[in-house]
């Protein structure tokens, strides 16, 4: 534990007393008082400086308490939120895990559109009547839905979906409409949508919670089991089956994915 007057945190990490105060108030930290001072875990003051880090992005605060909750309430009790990273996407707050981004409202993955510059690719003789391959009619299309997804999510749908319909392999396209859908309330269409894709990691994660939201546990189950077989990184799976293990009455199988999550944040 760690002990200081709450006024020092504006001087030693920009933290004002009173964003202190309310992180106490919503239950985001849960400090010990010992004469006029406060004694703050290590999980604390990680909470502490994420939330001021969000505030400074401009993230409401009502989206900060959202992510806070569901942050701490994804991790097993006395793992320090400092095993993730947090980055916002446009207004949505992501956990970065490894190269994948999860999206802390809905508990799903998310790909964000590549930025970082490509090698150009060497200039072929131009083909007479040379057909556009579907990736290149599809990455438009996929493009102004991403940049769309805030401002004007009915459009971006309806673009992910021409993606989808010029490329049914793209991947990235597949799982943001799905992820959308999902939060819109179309499970049925989120759901179809997941399946299409074969089987890919994300995907059938996505699917699982999904599947979670609709009370189908079983399906949950084994479409997280087939992400792990896919993807034996993608941990946040040895979590989620560790709870509907636990649900299921079965606790062995609750405990050997608890320690795989676990083993793997080590």
């Amino acid at each position: 534990m760690h002990e200081y007057d709450p006024k020092d945190f504006e001087r030693r990490y920009g933290v004002s007393e009173a964003v202190v105060r309310s992180l106490i108030r919503a239950g985001h930290i849960h400090p010990e008082s010992n004469a006029g001072s406060l004694s703050f875990s290590f999980q604390d003051l990680i909470v502490m400086r994420t939330a001021t880090a969000l505030r400074a992005a401009k993230i409401p605060t009502r989206a900060i308490n959202r992510a806070l909750r569901r942050i701490r309430s994804t991790l097993p009790e006395g793992l320090p939120l400092s095993g993730q990273s947090l980055s916002v996407m446009g207004h949505r707050i992501v956990l970065r895990d490894g190269e994948y981004y999860w999206e802390s409202d809905s508990g799903q993955y998310a790909l964000p559109l590549e930025t970082a510059p490509r090698m150009a690719a060497p200039v072929k003789p131009a083909q007479k009547n040379a057909e556009p391959t579907p990736e290149a009619l599809a990455e438009p299309h996929f493009a102004k839905a991403y940049e769309l997804e805030e401002a004007d999510p009915a459009t971006a749908v309806t673009e992910y979906q021409a993606a989808l319909a010029a490329d049914p392999s793209h991947a990235e396209a597949r799982i943001n409409l799905g992820r959308m859908l999902h939060l819109r309330g179309g499970h049925l269409d989120a759901e179809a949508v997941y399946r299409g894709g074969g089987a890919h990691p994300l995907l059938l994660f996505n699917l699982a919670v999904l599947l979670e939201d609709l009370n189908r546990n079983a399906e949950a189950i084994a479409a997280y089991r087939e992400a792990l077989a896919i993807d034996p990184e993608l941990t946040d799976a040895h979590f989620n089956l560790a709870r509907l293990y636990e649900l299921a009455g079965d606790p062995r199988a609750a405990l050997r994915h608890l320690l795989a999550y676990r083993r793997a944040q080590s």
